[in-house]
């Protein structure tokens, strides 16, 4: 397992991270400590969390996933992991999160943070990141920015300002964005430069063969301000493995048991640009989903995937793409669907 820096003098985390969403809902707790302990002999010490997971979110299962791995964490070397969890934003109506209280300030951030701290059975979170923007922005399948939807928001700098004496707390370590643009991006690091604080180390965004719409500003910013991105969703819910072509619902699928889930990928180019990546894996001797994390991992901007599974049988091969290496002329062709498909999924 290769392992790469996040920020200046930050965290070595491996390329591949174990992402945790569907445990306490399509996962038990005896699962999940399956996965971490396979996942920990396949060497990832990089393990990625919310404390609104699991999704679907509902008042019923809300903290569960962190619950299922502070139970697992408690028995491990807590040194030689990196622990990341997201504090939940507003805007989406979780109102049994915290009692609704959402916004990014001083007072919900602090009690986001200790609940998480005793979920998880830890003294400190590795990377503390903000699960979506204070602030409007178009997210999770909504296409274009709408001024009429802008709320009030907390200013950067008070945001800043928590995670700032969080850290001097010893409470977490750094902090990082998600779902974030690049101009919010951009903010973040002048708030913390006019405060002499630290800056956010990473951008966990969405990102995958049918939506690379981080790549034409955010690799930018990325490389220029030492950000690097944490990929999400590099299978885009399952699509990418090629088991949803020809209108197939495998029995136990996540779009087959949670349907809502697909309105994101409802889209015309979906289905043809994804048939093209699964043709193309087949010729190359690769399954669908390894060239599809394979392809994330070898992006110069991206620092690790994130991978999720709900059978140990598909974490051992998605975890199989850490032993891949895409050569030119297969990410040739990968670039020639890209230009017939341009991000049909954002």
């Amino acid at each position: 397992m290769k392992f790469n820096k996040l920020g200046d003098d930050a965290l070595q985390v491996s390329e591949i991270c174990l992402g945790t969403m569907t445990w306490g809902e399509q996962n038990s707790e005896k699962d999940a400590h399956e996965q971490l302990d396979y996942a920990l002999s396949r060497g990832i010490n990089f393990i990625d969390a919310a404390e609104m997971y699991p999704v679907p979110p509902r008042a019923e299962t809300q903290g569960r996933t962190e619950a299922f791995l502070g139970s697992w964490l408690n028995k491990q070397r807590r040194d030689r992991l990196i622990i990341a969890t997201k504090v939940t934003g507003p805007g989406r109506g979780f109102t049994w999160v915290r009692g609704g209280e959402l916004s990014i300030n001083r007072k919900a951030v602090l009690s986001a943070v200790d609940g998480s701290l005793k979920r998880l059975q830890t003294d400190y979170i590795d990377l503390y990141q903000i699960h979506w923007p204070d602030r409007y922005l178009p997210l999770f399948g909504k296409l274009f920015y709408d001024p009429a939807e802008e709320r009030s928001a907390v200013a950067f700098e008070e945001q800043l300002e928590v995670f700032a004496d969080l850290i001097k707390a010893g409470k977490i370590r750094h902090f990082g964005l998600s779902n974030e643009s690049a101009w919010g991006t951009c903010q973040w690091l002048r708030a913390a430069e006019r405060a002499g604080a630290q800056k956010p180390v990473s951008i966990q965004n969405a990102y995958n063969l049918i939506n690379r719409s981080f790549e034409p500003a955010l690799s930018e910013v990325t490389r220029r301000e030492g950000i690097a991105l944490l990929a999400y969703s590099p299978l885009a819910f399952g699509h990418l493995t090629g088991k949803y072509l020809a209108g197939a619902g495998p029995r136990g699928a996540r779009l087959a048991v949670f349907p809502p889930f697909g309105q994101r990928y409802a889209k015309p180019n979906v289905e043809p640009a994804v048939a093209r990546y699964a043709e193309l894996a087949r010729k190359a001797g690769l399954s669908p989903a390894v060239m599809a994390i394979a392809f994330c991992k070898s992006r110069w901007f991206c620092a690790s995937t994130i991978i999720g599974a709900t059978t140990l049988a598909q974490l051992e091969e998605n975890l199989d793409a850490a032993e891949v290496v895409l050569g030119e002329d297969l990410l040739k062709e990968i670039d020639a669907v890209h230009l017939l498909y341009p991000n049909p999924a954002v």
